[in-house]
């Protein structure tokens, strides 16, 4: 059993709350910027040079890459052979959030109450998944999360006689209906499978992924290449001024469902599509 006191959390959460929003994941730069050579509208071709002048910038000067800093989500594999002292293990990963955000000077955006908007003027509580797994090690993706995109997502319960052609249609269109709102170009997570809450916590993950893999089911590899395909003959563009470049990737998790449904959760991430992650 391997102990590890929960303000070594804290700590960690701080860092990777800051990190994921002044840089990029890996890749996320070179992807945007290797599209401005097949963007074919000389306006989008320039949205997208400033969008990478943005990246740069925010490095250069350490500042957001964008102002709206998210809601912080937390990926937290935790070993089975660790055990945690000093503390709650939820209160000490609120305290990194408040101590990364405040302290970071990110933007605060969070509310303690949905109707009632009061800001709790430190960016908790957090949304936390929790994973137990092998070993003795501790995993922490911080995922911030900014409504711009958020709000373009959707999730819909098809029966099970739906076709890919059916998913990849409502995938499609929910972009469709998005238009410029999520800040293209655009990421595109699709969460298929599970019930109604875990499809959508696939498709955040699937936001996550490294744009450069694949599904590694060659089944919803092709379906991936095909929803991107049709997502980017949508002509909304960089920012909305139409072109040929409206997503960067689309990633799909997978799931075993229940025989009568087909639950498929679609979640948008913008250009700024954040994480950073750590081992403890």
């Amino acid at each position: 059993m391997r102990e590890i006191d929960v303000k070594v959390i804290t700590e960690k959460i701080s860092e990777l709350c800051i990190k994921a929003n002044l840089y990029l994941p890996e890749g996320m730069k070179e992807k945007i910027s290797s599209c401005i050579g097949c963007e074919k509208s000389q306006l989008c071709k320039e949205v997208l040079s400033d969008i990478v002048r943005n990246i740069d910038c925010a490095k250069e000067m350490e500042v957001p890459i964008c102002q709206d800093t998210g809601m912080a989500v937390i990926f937290i594999d935790i070993g089975q052979e660790v055990h945690f002292v000093g503390g709650s293990l939820e209160k000490a990963i609120n305290e990194g959030v408040a101590k990364g955000y405040v302290e970071g000077k990110l933007r605060l955006s969070v509310v303690e109450d949905p109707l009632m908007r009061k800001n709790t003027d430190n960016n908790t509580p957090a949304i936390i998944h929790t994973r137990i797994v092998e070993g003795d090690k501790v995993h922490i993706m911080v995922a911030p999360k900014g409504f711009g995109s958020e709000n373009m997502s959707a999730v819909k319960m098809f029966t099970p006689s739906a076709t890919p052609d059916d998913i990849i249609d409502f995938v499609v269109d929910t972009v469709s209906k998005a238009g410029s709102n999520p800040c293209p170009p655009i990421t595109v997570g699709v969460g298929i499978g599970g019930d109604f809450e875990y499809s959508a916590i696939l498709a955040k993950k699937a936001l996550c992924r490294d744009l450069n893999y694949r599904n590694e089911n060659p089944f919803y590899a092709d379906m991936e290449q095909k929803m991107l395909d049709k997502i980017n003959k949508l002509g909304i563009g960089s920012q909305g001024f139409g072109g040929t470049v409206t997503a960067l990737y689309v990633n799909i998790e997978q799931y075993p469902t229940h025989i009568a449904g087909l639950p498929v959760a679609v979640n948008i991430g913008c250009h700024v599509t954040r994480h950073a992650e750590a081992e403890v």
